[in-house]
C-alpha cells in the first residue's frame, strides 16, 4: 500500500491535500461553485437584456403603428361670426341729465290704507337728483341688486316731513304722484336710518331741495303771469 502512494505523482499529491485544506475552511469546491453561479447570474442578465431589447423594439414598432392610425391634424379653419357684438347696448336709467346732491342707505315702507299696515318697499340709496338744465330736485330710491325704483317723486314744497311715532331715526311724509310704479300714484312713505344723525342729515337735505324747487316753480309762474300779460295787452291793442 505505501508503495501505490509512493509512486503516486507529487502534483496530484499536492492538489488533494490543498482541496482537502480547503474543504475544511470552506474553500474549494464551494469557491468553484460560486464561479459557477457568477458565470450563470451573468448568462442570466445577457439574457434579461436581451429579452428588455426585444420588448422596447416591439414597442417601438406599436408605436409607429399607432402614429400611422392616428387621423391627420385638421386645418385651422376660421368662421366669421353672423351677427357682431361690437357695440355696446346702453341701458337709460333717466338719470344721464341729473347730478346727485345727497346720498344715504336707508330702508323704505309704504303704507296701505286698504290694510291698515306698513309694507317694506326696499332697502337701498335713497338719492336727491338735481337737473342740470331746469335745477329740479327729485327723491329717487332703488333697492339693492335688482335696482327696482321703489321711491321716484319730485321734492314739492307742500310735503311734510314728520318723525314717526317713537323713533328718532324713521320720517313719514306723503307724495301726490309718486312715479316708482310707471304712472302717478299719491302714497303715503316711511324711511328709516341706521341713527339719527343719518335722519337729521336727510331732513336738511329733503328741506333744502324744497326751498329750492319752490324758488323755481314760483320764477317759472312769475314768468308764466308776465308772458299772460304781455299777450293779454296785445289781445287788447289788437281790438282797439
Amino acid at each position: 500500500m505505501s508503495s501505490e502512494s509512493d509512486n503516486k505523482p507529487v502534483d496530484e499529491v499536492k492538489s488533494v491535500t490543498s482541496s482537502s485544506v480547503f474543504s475544511m475552511f470552506g474553500g474549494g469546491a464551494k469557491k468553484e461553485k460560486k464561479e459557477e453561479e457568477d458565470r450563470g447570474d451573468i448568462s442570466g442578465s445577457a439574457k434579461a437584456q436581451r429579452e428588455a431589447a426585444a420588448a422596447a423594439k416591439e414597442s417601438a414598432k406599436e408605436g409607429a403603428g399607432d402614429e400611422d392610425d392616428q387621423p391627420p391634424e385638421s386645418e385651422d379653419v376660421h368662421f366669421e361670426p353672423v351677427i357682431r357684438l361690437t357695440e355696446k347696448v346702453e341701458i337709460k336709467t333717466h338719470e344721464e341729465q341729473e347730478e346727485q346732491v345727497f346720498k344715504m342707505r336707508a330702508k323704505l315702507f309704504r303704507y296701505h290704507p286698504e290694510s291698515k299696515e306698513w309694507k317694506e318697499r326696499g332697502t337701498g340709496d335713497v338719492r336727491l337728483l338735481k337737473h342740470v338744465e331746469t335745477g329740479k330736485v327729485r327723491l329717487v330710491m332703488r333697492r339693492d341688486k335688482t335696482l327696482k325704483v321703489c321711491a321716484n317723486h319730485y321734492i314739492l314744497p307742500e310735503m311734510t316731513l314728520s318723525p314717526n311715532v317713537g323713533s328718532d331715526r324713521s320720517w313719514v311724509w306723503t307724495a301726490a304722484a309718486d312715479m316708482s310704479d310707471e304712472k302717478p300714484e299719491a302714497v303715503t312713505l316711511a324711511i328709516r336710518f341706521a341713527n339719527s344723525d343719518n335722519a337729521n342729515e336727510f331732513k336738511e337735505a329733503f328741506v333744502k331741495a324744497q326751498k329750492e324747487n319752490e324758488a323755481i316753480m314760483r320764477k317759472a309762474k312769475g314768468e308764466d303771469a308776465k308772458e299772460e300779460k304781455e299777450e293779454k295787452k296785445e289781445e287788447e291793442k289788437e281790438s282797439a
